[in-house]
């Protein structure tokens, strides 16, 4: 699926190189939560942020999670490339 010019393949990459780059670390696992599926989420560990992805999880639901963990970060003093900051706009309300 293309958005915004870029294959999703192009969005998870570059959601992933803005996630580290505001220090977030990103671990891939096997999530489980009983009858459900669950996505993953940010959280704190030791006064770091880790973003835990659900490796069983489709491509949407990967950059969904990646999406809304940086959109909660400000943004407004790192670089984003335009097509990718356009494609966040979906997920903020606020200017990107």
């Amino acid at each position: 699926m293309k958005r915004s010019g870029m294959d999703e393949k192009d969005i998870l990459d570059q959601l992933e190189e803005l996630a580290e780059s505001l220090g977030i670390k990103i671990r891939y696992e096997q999530l489980q939560k009983e009858g459900t599926f669950f996505p993953g989420g940010l959280c704190k560990l030791k006064g770091g942020n880790i973003l835990i992805i659900n490796s069983k999880g489709g491509m949407e639901d990967k950059i969904e999670t990646l999406a809304k963990a940086v959109i909660s970060f400000d943004l407004s003093k790192v670089y984003i490339r335009p097509a990718l900051r356009e494609f966040l706009l979906k997920y903020s309300s606020d200017e990107i």
